[in-house]
C-alpha cells in the first residue's frame, strides 16, 4: 500500500501504477464514465494488493484542483465553494508529506502545524472530520491522536500538532517543514497568525504550505494570493457534486444562485474590495434583496461606447425602477438587470438597449450623448423608430457623479435583483480617485445614469437637500 502519490504503488497485472500526472481528469471519472466492460476489466486486471490498495489512492480518486501543481511553490492555495473538497485536499496532502513507501518509512516531512480556526474547529474538521486526516488514512498508516498534547503521531514517527489562529503566539517557537491552514480567511487575526506560522516554516530544503478556504475579503488572503511562492487551485461548490446531496446541491442554487453570497460561497470567488471604494462588498450584500418589487417607473439607461467593433469599451445597459412610495426623500429605487454588451457594432447594442426595454415594459431610455451626440438617438431611432428616448449628458467626472448614487446605498434605499455580478464588481473598483478596474466602468455609468434619473433628480425637483449635479 502506498500514499495518494503513487510511490511505489501497487497496480495492476503487468506492472500498471494507479495513478495519473496531476491536473489530467481522475482514474475514478474515466472509468465511471466508461461502459461496465471498461469498468470489470480494469477490476478484474488488479491484483488483491491493488484491490485493497485502490480506496486509499488519492491520486486515482481526486478531482484536478485536489492535487497539488507542479513547480517551485512554498504556498499551494486551494480556493472553492462550500462542498468543494477543500478539507479532502488539504488531508491527503498531509499524507503525501509525511507518508513513505511504506507505512514505517519516512516522508518528505516530519514536523506539521495543523492550524486552524480555533483550536476545536482544526481537531473536529482537520484530525476527525469526515474528510479529515484519520478518515482518511489507510489503517496501516493511521496516526494515533495524543489528546492531551493535541498532536498526532504517526508509525513513522512523523508528528502534526494543531495550533488555533486565535492564539497566534503559540506559534512563537516550534518548527516545521510543513503546514495545513484551513479556512485562513475567516481568522480574526489572520496576518499575524500566517505571520507566526510563515517564521515557523523553516525546516528541511523545501517547507510548504497547503491553505485551504472558501474566500473572503480578507487582507491575509489577498495579500498571499499576490505572492510570487503562491499557487493556487479553484473549484465551485458543483465541482464536486458527485459527493453531495442532491437535495443541497438544489437548495443551495434556489437560493443564492446569481447573488454576491452565492459567487463567494458557492462559486469561490474572491470578491474584493478597492481601497477607498464608493461601494463596499457589505452594502452590496444589503442590496442583494433578490426581490424586484411592483414598480411604479422602469427605464432603461445606456452607456454607449466610443467605436463599435470587437474590442471597443462595452456599451453599458441598466435596466432599473422605483417604488414611489410617500415623499421622494423615501422611495427605493430597484436596480433589475445589467444588459450591458461588448465587441458589437453601434446597431448590436441599439438593439440589446431596446430589447431590455421591451422585455421590462420600461417607459424610456436614456443614453448619454456625450461623445456620441445625435449619432446615439440617430442609431436608436432605426431600431425602434418611437422609442421613448431622451439625450443625458455629463457635466462633471465620473466620481462625483457616482458619489450621491452610492449615498443612496449608504441608507438602504436600493436593492439589487440576482445576476448583477460584473456590475457589482465594477462598482466596487470604483473608488474616490477613479475607476481600478480594467477598461472603462460602462455598467456603473450606466447604473449611475439610471438612478439619478429615477431618484435624485425627483427629490432636487421638489426641493430636497442639494446634491450634486451629474
Amino acid at each position: 500500500m502506498t500514499g495518494w502519490n503513487g510511490t511505489e504503488a501497487a497496480g495492476p497485472r503487468g506492472g500498471d501504477s494507479i495513478s495519473r500526472r496531476p491536473g489530467t481528469r481522475s482514474g475514478a471519472a474515466f472509468i465511471a464514465s466508461g461502459p461496465a466492460a471498461r469498468q470489470s476489466a480494469f477490476l478484474d486486471g488488479l491484483s488483491p494488493q491493488a484491490l485493497a490498495a485502490l480506496p486509499w489512492l488519492f491520486d486515482f480518486w481526486a478531482l484536478p484542483h485536489q492535487l497539488p501543481p507542479e513547480g517551485d511553490w512554498r504556498t499551494w492555495l486551494i480556493l472553492g465553494g462550500r462542498g468543494a473538497g477543500k478539507t479532502r485536499a488539504g488531508a491527503e496532502w498531509v499524507r503525501s508529506m509525511v507518508e513513505g513507501p511504506r507505512p514505517r518509512d519516512p516522508g518528505s516531512a516530519r514536523r506539521v502545524a495543523l492550524v486552524g480556526e480555533t483550536l476545536a474547529q482544526a481537531r473536529e474538521v482537520m484530525v476527525f472530520g469526515e474528510s479529515g486526516i484519520m478518515a482518511c488514512s489507510p489503517p496501516d498508516r493511521r496516526p494515533e491522536w495524543i489528546a492531551g498534547r493535541m498532536m498526532l503521531v504517526w508509525p513513522n514517527g512523523a508528528t502534526a500538532q494543531v495550533f488555533s489562529a486565535h492564539e497566534p503566539e503559540t506559534l512563537r517557537g516550534p518548527q516545521f517543514d510543513a503546514a495545513w491552514a484551513d479556512e485562513i480567511a475567516k481568522w480574526k487575526k489572520g496576518q499575524e497568525a500566517w505571520d507566526m506560522l510563515a517564521f515557523g516554516l523553516r525546516l528541511g530544503t523545501a517547507p510548504r504550505a497547503c491553505v485551504t478556504t472558501t474566500p473572503r475579503n480578507a487582507a491575509v488572503l489577498k495579500d498571499l494570493m499576490a505572492q510570487p511562492s503562491t499557487v493556487s487551485t479553484h473549484a465551485p461548490t458543483s465541482a464536486n457534486r458527485a459527493y453531495l446531496a442532491a437535495s443541497f446541491l438544489e437548495e443551495v442554487q434556489r437560493r443564492y444562485a446569481g447573488t454576491r453570497q452565492g459567487r463567494q460561497e458557492l462559486d469561490g470567488v474572491l470578491l474584493a474590495d478597492a481601497e477607498g471604494a464608493l461601494w463596499t462588498q457589505e452594502m452590496l450584500a444589503r442590496a442583494a434583496t433578490g426581490r424586484v418589487p411592483d414598480l411604479d417607473r422602469v427605464l432603461v439607461a445606456v452607456d454607449p461606447p466610443v467605436t463599435g467593433h470587437r474590442g471597443s469599451d462595452a456599451c453599458g445597459i441598466v435596466v432599473a425602477g422605483v417604488s414611489m412610495q410617500g415623499p421622494p426623500a423615501e422611495w427605493r429605487a430597484h436596480v433589475i438587470e445589467d444588459a450591458t454588451v461588448q465587441g458589437v457594432s453601434p446597431e448590436g447594442w441599439a438593439r440589446a438597449a431596446v430589447a431590455a426595454l421591451e422585455r421590462h415594459g420600461a417607459e424610456r431610455l436614456i443614453a448619454e450623448v456625450n461623445q456620441g451626440g445625435a449619432l446615439v438617438e440617430s442609431v436608436l431611432r432605426q431600431v425602434s423608430p418611437m422609442v421613448p428616448f431622451r439625450a443625458v449628458r455629463a457635466v462633471r467626472g465620473k466620481v462625483m457623479r457616482a458619489e450621491p448614487v452610492a449615498a443612496l446605498y449608504e441608507q438602504g434605499r436600493i436593492s439589487h435583483a440576482r445576476g448583477l455580478g460584473d456590475l457589482e464588481d465594477q462598482m466596487c473598483r470604483m473608488t474616490l480617485k477613479g475607476y481600478e478596474g480594467q477598461g472603462s466602468p460602462d455598467r456603473v455609468d450606466a447604473l449611475v445614469w439610471a438612478l439619478h434619473e429615477l431618484m435624485i433628480a425627483p427629490a432636487m425637483a421638489q426641493g430636497a437637500p442639494r446634491l450634486r449635479m451629474l
